[in-house]
């Protein structure tokens, strides 16, 4: 090569480099909101354009509407309805409802029952007391908890499938499907080039990478003590979800009746604790909040030993 085509290619490199050493401009700030589970889901993101946000946030939205209309007990044709209906018979289910499942069991195991994802019957009767301000009878209470037993729901990895050993099991996911679902939503916005996300739905939010130039998302938490506050202040790669009588209760002669029922005794829970919790992952996270708040801020401790990195606050409302 003659030195003119060497100091002409030394420059083009020169300049190449020079181009991609400049500073490149901080990703805009881009926020959504959709309904779905019957509540808003919000996303706020970091992209470099909008095409970029749109892509990924519309692709979210599909995977939280997929997930719905699979892991809701509302829909009569959920795939989890489907396996509520059969028992006695080991029935094929799908790689998403096999992992809420097993995750599902997990926290009831470690729980005690306290968190188990045959509650269905038990939910069924409070959703209508707190539609008619009535107590269920205890007969109709004894019923539903013959039908409940999260002991009594098996699952086979190697043929991921699921039985259910018990007639007129009903399961409810409610404790632990929007934190999976939600997880979901900041997977596929991870693939889509968008990291610095966060995806929140009622009470349970889920974040990626830190904003830019911030140490973490900055969660408010009211009644938190100060070492989980500190830790929500700067959240990265986690989640937080939230459980407590504070919006979904009812008053009945003068006793306030949460819409999360203890699987043991059949009843709604009545104390006043507001319980967060925060862990690697979204179903985890909403899973234990379910359950402390069964428990209550005394069993908190020794449920949490069985998820390490998991941390919680019990205070009343």
């Amino acid at each position: 090569m003659s030195t003119a085509a060497c100091r002409g290619s030394l420059i083009g490199f020169a300049f190449l480099a020079s181009a991609f050493s400049q500073p490149q401009p901080d990703p805009a700030r881009f926020e959504f909101s959709q309904v779905h589970m019957g509540m808003p889901v919000r996303v706020v993101l970091y992209a470099a354009e909008p095409a970029l946000a749109e892509r990924a946030v519309r692709a979210a939205f599909a995977r939280v509407a997929e997930l719905d209309a699979m892991l809701s007990d509302y829909r009569i044709d959920s795939e989890l309805n489907r396996l509520a209906a059969t028992s006695g018979v080991w029935t094929p289910v799908s790689a998403d409802l096999f992992a809420v499942l097993k995750r599902a069991l997990e926290i009831a195991e470690a729980s005690g029952g306290a968190f188990d994802p045959t509650v269905g019957p038990l939910t069924s009767l409070w959703r209508e007391a707190r539609k008619t301000r009535k107590l269920p009878e205890a007969r109709d209470i004894d019923d539903a908890r013959a039908r409940v037993s999260w002991r009594d729901l098996k699952l086979d990895a190697a043929k991921r499938a699921a039985r259910l050993e018990r007639a007129r099991m009903r399961l409810d996911l409610g404790g632990i499907a929007k934190g999976y679902i939600i997880q979901e939503a900041l997977t596929v916005l991870i693939a889509h080039g968008t990291p610095q996300a966060l995806v929140e739905a009622g009470g349970d939010i889920v974040v990626g990478e830190a904003p830019p130039g911030e140490p973490g998302w900055r969660i408010a938490v009211t009644h938190a003590d100060a070492s989980f506050d500190g830790r929500a202040a700067a959240l990265t790669r986690a989640a937080l979800s939230t459980s407590g009588a504070t919006v979904q209760f009812v008053e009945i002669n003068g006793v306030r009746y949460s819409h999360v029922v203890d699987p043991r005794t059949g009843l709604a829970v009545t104390h006043d604790l507001v319980v967060s919790v925060i862990a690697a992952d979204a179903a985890t996270a909403d899973g234990l909040a379910t359950a402390v708040g069964v428990l209550g801020a005394s069993g908190a401790a020794k449920l949490l030993a069985a998820f390490p990195g998991a941390t919680v606050s019990a205070k009343p409302h």
